[in-house]
């Protein structure tokens, strides 16, 4: 993943010194996941990675919001129009642990139960979710009043490539084992797990994105960039389970950026 985002920042840095277009932006990015599991027309809600967190661990949304940094070109077609190539770079780790179970040993095994029944001999059990997600995007930009004036606002929109990947590392508990020798307290196995999606290379999903905002000049060929951007993409998880899952995984969120322009 860090080799892909060098390879498109040199490309990006390279296209701006052949005098092509007329501005490359430098930003930083705080990114809020949406993680959403939308319900089907039934009313059930889904078997996304996200409500299997999110039900299970004691992380939320704002867990994953995160700073990251991110880089466009900017090619003038017209006046009022231009076209932009940009990308991202956010990631997030973020360790957590079992909202309704504790862990315990027994017969030199590790084992879950209900956290009524916790005592000086119990544990908390937890693990890690970690996810990275990396657009590259083309938009087409709108600055309805022009590029000249000291106040100069813009929207756009567009689609983008999706390299993202996830892991999940800690422990986990199996709810297919059951101790079974009192139904009437459930206890269940605990593994030591490496989970992960986009093993190799990160795995590829498309998207659309919609943004607005406004520049506002501050020295000669330099302008303050303050942006807000809605992207939309889904991912699927299908390697870090025995199960392939069912949902999409939302890699959808708004993004809240503030640029510095240098325009040629």
């Amino acid at each position: 993943m860090k080799k892909r985002i060098l390879t498109l920042t040199m490309a990006l840095l390279v296209v701006s010194s052949l005098g092509f277009s007329n501005t490359i932006t430098f930003r930083m990015n705080y990114f809020l996941p949406s993680a959403q599991y939308p319900a089907d027309a039934s009313g059930r809600l889904g078997d996304s990675l996200w409500k299997i967190e999110f039900d299970n661990m004691n992380f939320t949304r704002s867990n994953f919001q995160n700073t990251s940094f991110g880089l466009s070109y900017d090619v003038l077609l017209t006046q009022h129009l231009s076209i932009m190539i940009g990308l991202d770079a956010y990631s997030k780790s973020k360790s957590g642990y079992y909202k309704d179970y504790v862990g315990f040993v027994f017969e030199d095994y590790l084992w879950a139960l209900p956290t009524l029944y916790q005592d000086r001999d119990t544990f908390s059990l937890s693990h890690t979710m970690s996810l990275s997600i990396t657009p590259v995007q083309l938009t087409f930009k709108i600055t309805p009043f022009g590029r000249r004036g000291k106040f100069i606002p813009y929207i756009g929109g567009g689609a983008g490539v999706y390299f993202w990947s996830a892991r999940l590392y800690g422990q986990m508990v199996d709810f297919s084992i059951d101790y079974g020798d009192d139904p009437a307290i459930p206890i269940y196995a605990v593994e030591d797990i490496d989970l992960r999606e986009g093993q190799q290379f990160g795995k590829v999903a498309l998207g659309w994105h919609v943004l607005g905002g406004f520049m506002l000049p501050v020295a000669n060929r330099l302008t303050l960039d303050i942006e807000f951007k809605y992207n939309h993409a889904n991912g699927k998880i299908t390697e870090m389970f025995f199960e392939r899952l069912n949902d999409p995984f939302d890699l959808s969120g708004f993004q809240m950026s503030l640029g510095l322009n240098y325009w040629f």
